[in-house]
């Protein structure tokens, strides 16, 4: 296969950061290549530089044996190389033909006019090339996260791209979608596309790629060939040790503490019932579009009833609002932290405290206690961070959710809701994001954790319940449980 891209000593320098340090890849044509490491290691800054949004301060690329000196993102384009990014840059107003063809659009031949006829036979005739069963003329707002994928790839696709760059493709999808995402990869690869793919989903880098390039600190940690490879290797490149086995839960108490009968939030939740005990993590499996969500979303009083009981230490309680909620001691993390947790250009230290303001506030101002507060739990969830002032948004995806825990952890609940806890976190981050669940159940705290990670559930609940059609359809001791028999709950 001939060398398509040539990364040689580029360095990277922000105030006071450096963020790459003479970094050296090549990608072939045809290749499918890899590019791991923890949150903050500097792949997002390389995969920048090679779209042409930021200029190497030192070093030198070459795309197809030119070189590249300090291209825009238009000159990236127009070379052939596109980067889908984990958010998606679709215009959810424009149809999925006009979204492939943005800046192309076919002239009807009267000036400043558009052929829609020749415009959305095109895009039929490049989704078709893909087997997508997608419908050019519907609005991007009314599809589904996996569909908006496949646009993105299908807009590459119609510019004949000669790399693609692929910025954690799958974390929203579930497992039909990303087995339809890597055909389309696969696809890519035997039509001579190169593509680098960025996914903190070890597994599918292992069985997606060729090569795979591991960044340590903004640093070349290693390069490893497809018979090299293994999780355990690249997490040890990524992290720089062995990762350790965990031995989390075992806490769990007879002592119920929530107690959901009859659970109904139409159309998605219909009769979930279960229990939760003082000191468990509880641990929820279900494909996407299962309910288990829409579950979390009723729990917490955001989504609204049409009928069951909560019971929170045996007596039933009201729970019809996110307010409602607090007040009893019940915290929720979405799993869209960014769009539903955070407020990104705040400070730290606001969104620490502004779960309870009550204990910041008097007379509707903000005291002191704010800074001390937010710098409390931000230290017991270990937050790495420029200061407390700085925005939340600068963070990286590991240390944004540990803001939400510390949040949550300054209200002093009882119970904690995750939905999604480690997505888009790093290898390094899941692992403290885990002990900080078991400190939480330690204390006599107690977890309910929705993930679509079957290994991730596995490794750290006391108990798990699947969900599948809205309802619960199997319950699994941590000894009973194992892949293979949640899988068989998941879609049966």
């Amino acid at each position: 296969m001939a060398v398509l891209l040539e990364v040689n000593g580029v360095t990277k320098q922000f105030v006071g950061t450096r963020a790459l340090d003479s970094v050296s890849l090549d990608v072939q044509s045809g290749e499918v290549h890899g590019l791991v490491g923890e949150n903050g290691a500097g792949k997002s800054t390389l995969i920048k530089i090679l779209s042409g949004a930021y200029t190497p301060d030192a070093g030198t690329i070459r795309f197809e044996g030119r070189a590249v000196q300090g291209w825009s993102p238009n000159q990236a384009r127009e070379a052939g190389v596109v980067t889908i990014y984990q958010e998606f840059s679709l215009v959810p107003e424009l149809s999925v033909a006009e979204n492939i063809f943005l800046g192309r659009l076919p002239s009807a031949g009267v000036r400043g006019t558009v052929s829609y006829r020749k415009l959305n036979q095109a895009a039929r005739e490049i989704l078709g090339q893909l087997g997508l069963e997608i419908d050019p003329t519907v609005p991007v707002k009314q599809l589904g996260v996996a569909a908006r994928q496949m646009v993105e790839i299908a807009r590459a696709w119609s510019i004949r791209s000669k790399l693609v760059i692929l910025d954690e493709p799958t974390a929203v999808l579930g497992l039909d979608d990303i087995a339809r995402l890597h055909d389309l990869i696969r696809q890519l690869k035997q039509e001579g596309v190169g593509i680098i793919y960025v996914s903190h989903r070890l597994g599918e880098v292992v069985d997606l790629c060729d090569r795979v390039t591991v960044l340590k600190d903004g640093r070349l940690s290693g390069h490893l060939r497809r018979e090299e490879f293994s999780p355990e290797k690249i997490v040890q490149l990524m992290i720089g040790r062995p990762v350790r086995d965990l031995k989390l839960g075992g806490h769990c108490t007879s002592r119920l503490v929530l107690q959901v009968e009859g659970l109904t939030a139409l159309p998605k939740v219909a009769g979930v019932s279960f229990a939760l005990h003082e000191g468990e993590i509880l641990g929820i499996a279900g494909l996407v579009g299962s309910g288990r969500s829409e579950m979390a979303r009723a729990l917490f009083g955001i989504d609204p009833r049409q009928a069951g009981r909560i019971l929170l230490d045996g007596q039933p309680v009201q729970v019809r609002s996110p307010q409602e909620a607090i007040h009893r001691g019940i915290g929720f993390l979405p799993e869209d932290r960014r769009q539903q947790a955070l407020f990104l250009e705040l400070p730290v230290r606001a969104n620490i405290t502004v779960g309870d303001l009550g204990r910041v506030s008097r007379l509707g101002w903000i005291t002191s206690a704010d800074r001390q507060v937010a710098a409390d739990y931000a230290q017991q969830v270990r937050v790495k961070m420029p200061s407390l002032e700085s925005p939340v948004a600068i963070l990286s995806g590991g240390n944004q959710q540990k803001v939400v825990l510390a949040r949550w952890l300054a209200t002093r609940c009882r119970i904690l809701v995750f939905d999604e806890p480690t997505r888009g976190v790093d290898v390094g981050s899941k692992e403290e994001i885990y002990r900080l669940i078991d400190d939480y159940v330690k204390q006599g705290g107690s977890t309910i954790v929705i993930s679509s990670e079957l290994p991730e559930l596995l490794a750290i609940s006391d108990r798990i319940l699947v969900m599948a059609r809205g309802r619960i359809n199997g319950e699994f001791s941590r000894e009973e449980a194992s892949e293979a028999a949640l899988m068989n709950k998941m879609v049966s």
